[in-house]
């Protein structure tokens, strides 16, 4: 028998005006996922729903949707594309909480630690089977090819950012390299693949690709800062996360480069321990080197690279909420 995740299309729990100009496309990737989370097994559908349903803003099925509509595309495809992709993100989830060990995301425990590792881990299997399932129903081969070589690039940047843990010897470039893989390849995917089904011009999807890497890359950014400058309950985690776990991040980076070498010292044993015994310290020094406002113009200027590549579109609307959302990457505050 097979066993629906639930009756009521899943809603994202943070909405943004900028969903509103693809309002319809997006009631109709909320009721897809629910078609698609059925499975003749109850745990797999208790445990995505979950997951979908534990909030986000849904923004790489907002890119598939933008892009195609941006470029005029008029049938229902992009509806499977988005849907799939978003099913894509939320195997990454599962799969990163247990490789973390986290027990929150967005202020709710992760599935990890309601029903434990194992269970996590295959029902992201079968998120990240279904959405292949789905790529076939796309018809395009193009498409199949994009999205097949980002979960290439998106894996090894998950293990490469597993590898940097607890090493303080990650340069600036090994930061950016491994933020490309596990962050702002499925956002480029998204843009890239929603300009290829809406039949974009070379110069179109070229710049549909970047605009989707720079956005994901300004995402990311932020989001490394905020765990050091951000309020826990706004974020639904704790701040200091990053820290706890020995990642080397930019502020991090850029702090054992411009600060004295007792504080590139003390930064580095903190990498290499982990934990939150010496986060107060840590965040003097991040404060002082000015750690935390290079970050954030590292972020403004992916951001602008983003907006840069609108330029290739024709006006729209569609094309006006791209811009915004380049600029919610660096204004958000969760």
């Amino acid at each position: 028998m097979t066993a629906n995740a639930s009756s009521t299309p899943p809603a994202s729990t943070s909405p943004l005006p900028l969903h509103a100009v693809v309002a319809d496309d997006f009631n109709a990737v909320n009721r897809t996922i629910v078609e698609q989370l059925n499975s003749r097994v109850p745990l797999v559908a208790t445990i995505s729903q979950y997951i979908i349903e534990s909030g986000g803003k849904r923004l790489r099925p907002l890119l598939v949707l933008l892009a195609a509509r941006a470029l005029g595309y008029d049938s229902d495809k992009h509806i499977t594309l988005a849907t799939l992709i978003e099913f894509m993100h939320t195997s990454t989830l599962l799969h990163d909480d247990v490789v973390d060990e986290s027990h929150l995301r967005r202020g709710k425990q992760t599935a990890n630690d309601s029903w434990g590792n194992a269970p996590s881990v295959l029902v992201g299997d079968f998120l990240y089977s279904r959405s292949f399932q789905m790529m076939v129903d796309v018809g395009s081969m193009r498409i199949m090819a994009i999205l097949s070589a980002a979960t290439c690039v998106i894996a090894e940047g998950e293990v490469q950012q597993l590898t940097n843990i607890g090493n303080p010897d990650i340069s600036e470039a090994d930061y950016f390299e491994t933020i490309q893989g596990k962050t702002a390849m499925l956002f480029e995917a998204s843009s890239h693949s929603g300009a290829v089904l809406a039949g974009a011009s070379p110069e179109q999807e070229r710049a549909l690709q970047y605009y989707g890497r720079y956005l994901g890359l300004a995402f990311q950014l932020i989001d490394d800062l905020l765990d050091y400058q951000g309020d826990a309950n706004a974020m639904g985690k704790n701040v200091g996360d990053d820290l706890t776990e020995g990642k080397p991040t930019l502020p991090l980076i850029h702090a054992m480069e411009k600060g004295t070498p007792e504080q590139a010292k003390l930064i580095r044993q903190a990498i290499r321990k982990g934990g939150l015994e010496q986060l107060d310290a840590v965040m003097e020094i991040v404060n002082a080197t000015g750690a935390l406002t290079y970050t954030r113009a590292r972020a403004e200027e992916m951001a602008d690279k983003a907006l840069a590549q609108l330029d290739a579109l024709p006006a729209s609307p569609y094309r006006d909420n791209m811009a915004k959302l380049a600029r919610l990457a660096v204004e958000r505050k969760t």
